[in-house]
């Protein structure tokens, strides 16, 4: 790899062809040109990798560079089809109208396919860490992800997740968070595996509903709630769990962008 006396990022852009997804993945990659101790690099996947010029990604990370803020790491941004809502979600399950039914195969996707390539792309590099990040709906995807792959991820982060993703329509009688929350679920009849840090973040204004009437909108209830399984099952509040609430916070790639340097430090800060 190349050096600067400035750090920059060198993007590069692959149209990967995926078997299980049946479709061309554009893969968008952000190579930090600054020095890397022996060749280990740290690699961060995000979701909806079409949003993060939007974003701004490039810019934050080379100010965080130039700052000497955060160790380097290879992000790279995996676009998102035209099937977004049936390939992100909980891979166990669909939710209550069949939303995420290809999340299986998305994982599969990550996990049997991206994964691999990334590590044959360089020999010259090896990855110390892995963590999957991701906004809304590819938030909740990138949890699910990790959370069933603590072998593959050490981190999670999660701006707006669509932790609401539910089995059974709220308005139905039969509707309980504590029992239809898919997510929360998971966490609850999974198991305590070390190591695994998350980091999660809303807006006060990521919506308006309060389906509980409680005061507080549904998404900031429905991560506090997810935070506390997560408690439960025995990760540390403070040193496992990073909760960020942002103060007029919506959900949009603006708040997710203003959100992003505190995630890079938070997982990569020297």
């Amino acid at each position: 790899m190349l050096f600067a006396e400035k750090p920059v990022i060198v993007p590069e852009t692959v149209l990967f062809p995926s078997r299980f997804l049946k479709r061309i993945v554009r893969i968008d990659m952000y190579w930090p040109v600054i020095p890397v101790k022996e060749g280990k690099l740290q690699l961060l996947l995000l979701n909806d990798g079409q949003n993060l010029e939007e974003l701004g990604l490039v810019h934050l990370l080379q100010d965080l560079y130039f700052e000497e803020k955060i160790d380097p790491l290879l992000c790279v941004g995996i676009h998102a089809g035209a099937e977004r809502k049936m390939e992100y979600g909980v891979a166990a399950e669909p939710d209550y109208i069949g939303r995420g039914a290809k999340a299986d195969l998305y994982t599969s996707f990550i996990i049997e396919e991206l994964l691999p390539y990334l590590y044959k792309k360089d020999p010259d590099i090896s990855f110390t860490g892995k963590a999957f990040a991701g906004f809304s709906l590819g938030a909740l995807s990138a949890l699910d992800i990790v959370w069933n792959h603590p072998g593959e991820f050490q981190k999670a982060g999660v701006f707006s997740g669509s932790l609401w993703w539910r089995s059974v329509d709220q308005d139905d009688p039969e509707y309980k968070d504590e029992e239809h929350r898919i997510m929360h679920l998971q966490i609850r009849n999974g198991k305590y595996e070390p190591g695994l840090k998350f980091f999660f973040q809303c807006g006060n204004k990521d919506e308006t509903l309060d389906r509980n009437g409680n005061g507080i909108i549904d998404s900031i209830d429905d991560t506090l709630d997810l935070i506390r399984e997560l408690v439960a099952k025995g990760y540390d509040a403070k040193k496992d769990i990073a909760y960020l609430e942002l103060k007029d916070g919506r959900h949009d790639i603006p708040t997710w962008g203003s959100a992003m340097p505190m995630f890079l430090e938070w997982g990569w800060g020297k």
